[in-house]
């Protein structure tokens, strides 16, 4: 499945800025989401074709909002590719385990995360 359309959940406004900025100059349509609770709706409305999902977040986790995404019918077809700070082994093994497709770690650069995307479509 070719990836066109991603949503960015991000609770800073830099970080949501840097991948957006990242995925805009690649030629992908970006949405965004502030909060995990936010991006449990947005998915629903938009079905983009991939989340790149941060973990750390007031309310919700990440963790959380990709387990439920990877458990929901409706919406455990799309890929997440976790993007956090959260850079220990036990963290990325958790985040796969929560139905997560990829990890990747802050600071993200801009091969990386292509890289990251381009091996899912």
């Amino acid at each position: 499945m070719p990836i066109h359309n991603i949503l960015v959940v991000d609770d800073s406004p830099t970080d949501r800025q840097h991948l957006t900025d990242i995925l805009a100059k690649s030629g992908y349509n970006v949405s965004i989401a502030e909060s995990a609770e936010e991006a449990l709706v947005k998915v629903k409305q938009l079905k983009p074709d991939l989340v790149l999902m941060d973990v750390v977040m007031p309310g919700q986790n990440g963790f959380q909002a990709t387990r439920e995404l990877s458990k929901n019918n409706a919406t455990k077809h799309i890929p997440v590719i976790i993007c956090t700070t959260k850079g220990q082994e036990t963290d990325k093994y958790w985040g796969m385990r929560q139905g997560a497709r990829d990890y990747i770690v802050k600071p993200i650069s801009r091969v990386d995360l292509l890289a990251k995307i381009s091996a899912l479509g």
